[in-house]
């Protein structure tokens, strides 16, 4: 008998749907995969590939906007690209919701991810985005949930951080 164990991403999903995210704005990860392949699959949902991350917040926030809920999901080496937009949904007082994979942290085989990997959660919080940073898997769910609320409820930026050593370090020829 076999048992098939549920992965964060079935979580981080459940909460998506029970908050009406209906779009997902992504340049994509391989941390991410699982939970954009379930945005795909999803006929209610969008999903929308960015060239360049700072085209999220545009999109999360144009969506409010439009009376719908988005987020936007990258890597934390995209982060250090979003900072200047990230004033437009302080000025437009719309929520700002980013789940982002973190890089230089835990195993980085590569250097250049480190610096912006060890950077995150400060330059964020110096814009003003409330971060929820998550260390084990079977917290990121109810973690995202938390930041999506106040996020939501508050017209405010808040940005979960899924730590490198729940996603796993990556070598050389891995995604």
């Amino acid at each position: 008998m076999t048992t098939k164990t549920r992965h964060w991403s079935d979580d981080v999903f459940a909460e998506m749907k029970a908050r009406e995210i209906s779009t997902v704005a992504t340049i994509p990860d391989g941390g991410l995969t699982q939970l954009l392949n379930m945005v795909v699959a999803d006929k209610n949902m969008r999903l929308v590939t960015l060239s360049t991350e700072e085209e999220g917040i545009g999109v999360a926030t144009g969506q409010w906007l439009g009376g719908k809920r988005a987020m936007i999901a990258m890597q934390s080496s995209g982060v250090g690209n979003c900072i200047n937009a990230l004033g437009i949904p302080v000025t437009m007082r719309a929520p700002c919701l980013m789940l982002v994979t973190m890089r230089g942290q835990w195993g980085e085989f590569n250097p250049w991810q480190v610096p912006m990997g060890q950077a995150t959660r400060t330059v964020l919080e110096a814009v003003g985005v409330r971060c929820f940073p998550v260390e084990h898997a079977d917290e990121i769910g109810e973690t995202f949930a938390a930041a999506a609320d106040i996020a939501f409820h508050g017209r405010l930026s808040a940005a979960v951080l899924v730590s490198q050593r729940v996603i796993g370090a990556k070598g050389f020829g891995q995604k």
